[in-house]
């Protein structure tokens, strides 16, 4: 790896040092291979951010949480989730390099902060790849059902979670699957991707369509069942469904031209997802009381409810296929950014060794495919969610408080895009994000802490002495 050796913008010293923006953004060599457009970029967004939202959480909040106002919930989400987005946008026209919100952190809060958020997204990421598996077995379950086919038990669940379980083996296949799929390279793996997601889409659109003539308006009253405090609680657990441009952004450096691209495909790729949402919890919430919403696959439940049980087993079949599109994306994403902190150093560089042919990091995919297969196959699927969110959420005050720093700091730095309402917009993203963080479980905040420990124990010893900065300076 080479760089253009200006130090411009760098700077920072101990735990905070800083690679220069201009120098990341130059950085050239023997790295991944480019060869993403627009459209295939905007469709691993939509992949990341469609799936989980409509086919699982949308039924689960709108039944427990929120009632109609689900509605609410996603547009509360969606502008919190926007004010981060484009915080994303500006920051991947100027860093146009793999790693997101840690490469984003190194090069404008420090290096330390950087570790933490990448170490922070290792986890995160992987868990959310395990959890979108397990929430595939509930739609998987009920099209076996309506098919009149029985599986054994032990293999339709964690130890725990029914009689005779003992692991979920649907799962486990399909993270296994989703890293041979990445491991083919990225041109054949994201042509995949945007093929599923068009089907997806279409399979959305079908659930808009046919379930618009079956809206009993009475459905939506009351529509603040829970209150109001009931829609902002949704929101908070929503909001896992509002983000995924995140990770797709992981993937600037394999785009043809991200300065000009990935801004637009963040923008997009949120923009055609809250539309979606939109539509989509209108039509649930409407067709059945939402008492009657079967959290695990709403709207499979909703169509049956209404006398279209064919159409249920369609859309059962759309609810696997779209929900597989958000595996992808995050294991794209935590793949990428294990391979741009191997690279810098702060881990081994034994991690970031590409594929000769393929040009993808083969190792870490394994590594990830068979460590979501794991926590996917043995564990419940809320055990496995309580691993989510914090990590993302930190990442997105990182992002939104480092675009305004750098905006004040470098305010000449070339930007193809750059985000309205500075400093504004950018900071009500971090205090939303700061807000959302409170309504997690102290259980969540216990295994961030000893993940936080253990990341720190590596860094002392590792990659403070070992990064690429530390022996350049050393």
């Amino acid at each position: 790896m080479t760089s253009t050796g200006r130090t411009t913008g760098g700077g920072g010293t101990g735990i905070f040092r800083r690679k220069p923006v201009e120098e990341i953004a130059d950085e050239t060599g023997d790295g991944l291979a480019r060869s993403l457009g627009l459209w295939q970029l905007t469709a691993i967004g939509v992949g990341g951010i469609i799936g989980a939202g409509i086919f699982a959480l949308a039924g689960a909040v709108a039944s427990e949480t929120a009632g109609p106002a689900v509605l609410v919930s996603f547009l509360i989400a969606g502008l919190a989730s926007a004010a981060a987005a484009l915080s994303y946008a500006e920051f991947a026209g100027m860093i146009p390099k793999a790693g997101s919100a840690y490469t984003y952190g190194y090069a404008v809060l420090g290096e330390a902060v950087g570790w933490f958020i990448g170490w922070d997204l290792l986890l995160e990421y992987t868990a959310i790849v395990a959890v979108v598996a397990i929430g595939i077995s509930g739609y998987f379950s009920f099209l076996v059902g309506e098919l009149g086919a029985d599986l054994p038990a032990w293999m339709l669940g964690a130890p725990g979670t029914g009689e005779g379980r003992v692991v979920d083996l649907f799962a486990v296949i399909l993270c296994l699957f989703i890293a041979f799929l990445l491991n083919l390279g990225i041109k054949s793996a994201a042509r995949f991707e945007t093929i599923v997601v068009g089907l997806k889409i279409a399979v959305v659109l079908l659930v808009v369509v046919v379930g618009f003539f079956h809206i009993r308006t009475e459905n939506y009253s009351p529509f603040f069942p829970f209150g109001v405090g009931g829609a902002l609680t949704g929101a908070a657990t929503v909001f896992f469904a509002v983000f995924g441009y995140d990770a797709m952004s992981t993937a600037a450096e394999e785009s043809k031209d991200a300065r000009r691209h990935m801004p637009k495909a963040i923008i997009y790729s949120l923009a055609i997802s809250m539309v979606l949402y939109v539509l989509a919890t209108l039509v649930l919430t409407g067709m059945q009381n939402y008492r009657d919403i079967d959290p695990e696959s709403g709207f499979s439940s909703a169509f049956a409810f209404v006398g279209l049980s064919g159409l249920a087993s369609v859309i059962a079949v759309g609810a696997i296929i779209g929900i597989l599109t958000v595996m992808f994306t995050f294991m794209l994403g935590v793949t990428r950014v294990w391979f741009s902190m191997s690279r810098d150093g702060l881990l081994p560089g034994w991690f970031a060794k590409l594929h000769p042919v393929r040009r993808v990091p083969s190792r870490v995919t394994w590594i990830v495919g068979v460590g979501s297969a794991l926590i996917a196959g043995f564990l419940p699927i809320r055990e496995a969610a309580e691993l989510t969110n914090i990590g993302i959420l930190l990442a997105f005050v990182v992002v939104c408080v480092a675009v305004i720093v750098l905006r004040y700091r470098r305010p000449d730095a070339p930007r193809t895009f750059r985000l309205p309402g500075m400093p504004v917009v950018p900071a009500l993203g971090a205090a939303f994000s700061l807000w959302l963080i409170t309504y997690l479980a102290p259980e969540t905040w216990l295994r961030f802490a000893v993940w936080f420990v253990l990341g720190a124990i590596i860094y002392a010893l590792y990659g403070y002495r070992r990064s690429a900065l530390a022996r350049r300076r050393g």
